[in-house]
């Protein structure tokens, strides 16, 4: 028997891979494999060894499910408007970006060619030949032009409007070539242009109500604040096509109806899920809690250009009355990692390890509240489940504040229309940044003073000066030295209270394959649509 087993070839092995994707059990490989004078024992091992392969080897076919945390009757199929997860889940499914950011942080191509730099002002870029829009049209040089020009015109709205404004010209060479000349250089251009709002377009286009990109998929439904289904594209322009025949996104707002969906079948995704569910999850054969630190984080935003963020003190008494390690241990379950009030995480090469975190201490903060004249008094912070774990974060906070004589008045609106209708509007609010890739993109989105996401309404001429310094820097040193200094400025002038740098965990179900970490967030970066597959 143990000669008949030793003697188990690689080509044997996927005689019983196809066997099972045939259609096969496990009772019959087994007999086969006793008829053949092999033991029950070896028999098991050989199956385990086949049917572990090919849980590892992608199969065509199938419909997934997944749910996100949020969704909106804004929701939109415009990459440059895009928002929240459900925006872009499916703009990574029907669009390209010209560069892809993978796994380790690196950059590869997508419908770029190339792109390339001598000077990181003036980019040369080459684009691939063959690719084809859904409607047919031939992807060139002029659909690029018109797709980053976009970002440019007030007219569109666009989220990316602070980042695309460092782009002083593109134009086309030729039908595969663009040049984009910068005002200022910047050695991260390739990285830029791997975000999810520079999306692919095709030349002309302003009807948003369907998708016609470039992408693994096709879109099929799109119910805004409702769900999104895609088909696979036949005629993608990448050798491997999508897996799946066709993928469903929609937003769950309740994390407990998130999970149980999950642990019930009715998804096979549920992105987003507590701390506190993991043991539930992962209580259950097969399911897994996927981690990953990539620099998320929920936060509490005051306007310094509203009461009473706009009272001296008010803001450092809320970074000091923030007890941190029991918001780490307590809300996350120690699926975090202590933040500073500033948005460059650990997982970032530039981020300032000598900056460190406040340490809790209450009978300081009560000291700048009674100085702001808000000793007592009633003070709004509204909070609201779109912003994973917001709840029980400020639940510990506004404990904390009872505690000194502070009366934190928390308002719990609905996770639909939360984005719209109090982010960056209340003057005492929760805030969810999924993370960046680098330390300009946090910058420009976040705080600097044209910042289209300026959730404190920060503004300092100096920290914009040294914004454009370090993008156009390429020595590593100077740029770090930079960063360094800009973010102890956010972290002790904004109205930003960053507590944690949170781990992203999504709940996967055991058909789910195929799902890897990336930089740019959970759900392989929103991009997972076009690599997962699902096993029988």
């Amino acid at each position: 028997m143990t000669e008949k087993t030793s003697n188990w070839t690689g080509r044997d092995d996927a005689m019983v891979e196809s066997m099972i994707r045939r259609g096969a059990t496990r009772r019959d490989l087994l007999r086969m494999f006793m008829a053949g004078g092999m033991s029950l024992a070896a028999g098991s091992l050989v199956l385990g060894r086949a049917t572990a392969a090919l849980a590892d080897t992608p199969v065509t076919g199938g419909h997934f499910k997944a749910a996100g945390w949020s969704a909106s009757t804004a929701d939109t199929l415009d990459p440059a408007k895009a928002s929240l997860s459900t925006d872009y889940t499916r703009c990574c499914a029907y669009y390209n970006r010209l560069s892809f950011m993978v796994e380790d942080g690196s950059i590869e191509m997508e419908l770029a060619e190339s792109i390339e730099s001598s000077d990181a002002k003036t980019w040369t870029v080459k684009l691939k030949s063959g690719v084809t829009f859904h409607n047919g049209k031939t992807f060139d040089a002029e659909d690029v032009v018109y797709s980053l020009n976009r970002h440019k015109d007030p007219e569109v709205g666009s989220k990316a409007a602070a980042m695309a404004g460092q782009i002083a010209e593109v134009k086309a060479i030729d039908p595969t070539t663009v040049q984009i000349t910068l005002a200022e250089p910047n050695a991260d251009l390739p990285i830029l242009l791997s975000m999810h709002h520079f999306m692919m377009v095709a030349n002309g286009t302003t009807d948003f109500t369907t998708a016609n990109g470039t992408g693994a998929f096709v879109s099929e439904v799109f119910e805004p604040g409702v769900r999104s289904i895609g088909r696979r594209n036949e005629n993608y322009f990448k050798a491997q096509k999508a897996h799946l025949d066709s993928f469903e996104y929609f937003g769950i707002a309740d994390e407990t109806a998130r999970v149980n969906a999950l642990l019930s079948g009715d998804v096979q995704l549920a992105g987003a899920v507590k701390p506190q569910s993991v043991r539930l999850i992962e209580s259950q054969p097969g399911f897994v809690a996927q981690r990953n630190d990539a620099g998320n984080y929920t936060n509490l935003n005051i306007r310094l250009d509203m009461d009473p963020g706009e009272k001296a003190g008010f803001i450092e008494g809320v970074k000091y009355l923030m007890n941190r390690d029991l918001m780490a241990k307590s809300a996350m379950r120690g699926m975090a990692t202590i933040a500073n009030d500033q948005p460059v995480s650990p997982a970032s090469p530039f981020h300032n390890a000598e900056l460190k975190a406040r340490e809790y201490d209450p009978e300081r903060a009560k000291s700048l509240f009674e100085k702001a004249g808000l000793l007592g008094k009633p003070v709004p912070l509204v909070t609201s489940e779109a912003a994973p774990s917001a709840v029980e974060l400020c639940m510990l906070f506004q404990q904390a504040g009872t505690e000194i004589g502070m009366n934190f008045e928390l308002q719990r609106v609905p996770a639909d229309g939360y984005w719209s209708n109090y982010w960056l509007k209340a003057p005492f609010h929760v805030g969810h940044i999924n993370p960046r890739p680098t330390p300009d993109t946090l910058f420009s989105l976040l705080y600097a003073s044209d910042a289209p996401w300026n959730e404190s309404q920060f503004r300092s001429e100096k920290f914009d000066a040294m914004l454009v310094d370090a993008r156009g820097e390429l020595d590593f040193a100077r740029r770090k030295e930079i960063y360094d200094e800009m973010q102890v400025m956010v972290s002790n002038e904004a109205g930003t209270a960053i507590p944690l740098w949170m781990s992203i965990i999504d709940g996967v179900s055991p058909r789910l394959k195929g799902l890897r970490p990336n930089p740019l967030g959970n759900q392989m970066g929103f991009a997972m649509a076009e690599y997962v597959w699902l096993a029988d």
